[in-house]
């Protein structure tokens, strides 16, 4: 049995990756952190997680954690992994890490939208954990950065486009809205019920975190820098991202066209489903699942292309990814642990 520990394991991606890997037949979850739990079962604070996931969680550093596991999940806030994953890493350790410490490759752009960072040296080795696209360099990574919820699901969806030279990367929007869970569980007025309850708004238009992440990545796929017009939205939901993203194609492609080349695209991938044409995906239909789901669109009257995407913005795009990766790194089946069918209603 692998041993696993969770760092930060008291918010809401911590508490999925304790349910997923619960299940888990290859795994032992050995230790769990959090300095506003310790000495706490971690079912206190995550009630449906009783008789299942009973461990309790300790604060602990250094060496004393790195002895309690052969590979972490840091589920900690940026700044707060770089200073923890580099002694993991020294003592002979695998990391998943599901902040964004790790996922810019250049320093500067990091410090730009983030702080300075404090662990430069890492940031060459540490691969950028999507599977879908990454999966030989994630298999022989001991560093592997899991990717932020918006770019999951725009990245996925825009892939096969890009890798194909179908649209035009100077010319991508993308709309995305999220669950409110995707702010985390600290107390914030902005996440209260009667603030996000029958609304629905943008939020930090223009100067989102993830923007520079997301262009990192389309740029690989594209072969040429770009910019990305990306505007999120907070829906009145628990969980669940779906993403409306919009290029001009430089080509004409019909709808079947399309169809065939996003399945032919994914089509050793278990867990993305390309919808068939007309149809659409939608955030309940991928509820507590690691699946992301694609429709798209050729809308002939503008010559632009359609995409939407869903994902459930803590399994997809945290914690089942971040354990999707861990079996990747580990050698097991790639979908160990994430068989769940997605809940429905």
């Amino acid at each position: 049995m692998l041993r696993v520990g969770i760092v930060g394991a008291s918010g809401y991606t911590g508490g999925e990756l304790a349910r997923i890997l619960a299940l888990h037949p290859a795994v032992e979850l050995t230790v769990a952190t959090s300095r506003s739990h310790a000495g706490k079962r971690l079912s206190q604070g995550y009630p449906h997680l009783a008789g299942i996931v009973d461990i309790v969680c300790e604060d602990l550093q250094g060496s004393e954690l790195a002895d309690r596991a052969d590979l972490f999940f840091t589920a900690v806030p940026h700044q707060t992994a770089m200073a923890i994953v580099p002694e993991l890493l020294q003592a002979g350790k695998k990391v998943i890490d599901l902040s964004a410490d790790f996922r810019l490759d250049d320093p500067v752009v990091y410090e730009a939208w983030y702080q300075p960072h404090t662990a430069q040296e890492y940031l060459a080795e540490a691969v950028y954990g999507l599977p879908e696209i990454n999966r030989e360099k994630i298999a022989a990574a001991r560093l592997v950065a899991n990717p932020g919820c918006y770019p999951t699901s725009i990245i996925l969806a825009l892939a096969p486009l890009l890798k194909n030279g179908l649209l035009d990367p100077a010319t991508i929007i993308a709309d995305s809205k999220s669950g409110t869970s995707g702010a985390g569980r600290s107390a914030q007025v902005g996440s209260l019920f009667c603030e996000v309850t029958d609304g629905f708004r943008a939020y930090k238009v223009g100067e989102h975190r993830h923007t520079p992440e997301i262009e990192q990545e389309l740029a690989k796929l594209a072969g040429s820098q770009l910019t990305v017009s990306f505007t999120p939205h907070l829906l009145p939901i628990s969980r669940g991202i779906l993403s409306t993203i919009y290029g001009a194609l430089t080509k004409e492609v019909d709808q079947q066209e399309l169809y065939e080349l996003c399945t032919a695209f994914y089509r050793d991938e278990k867990f993305v489903r390309i919808c068939r044409p007309g149809n659409f995906p939608a955030t309940q239909y991928v509820r507590g699942s690691n699946y992301c789901d694609i429709g798209s669109k050729v809308d002939t009257r503008t010559g632009r292309v359609v995409l939407v995407s869903v994902i459930d913005n803590l399994v997809k795009g945290a914690a089942g990814q971040a354990v999707q990766n861990m079996n990747i790194v580990s050698g097991f089946a790639e979908s160990l642990g994430l068989d769940t069918v997605p809940l429905f209603p």
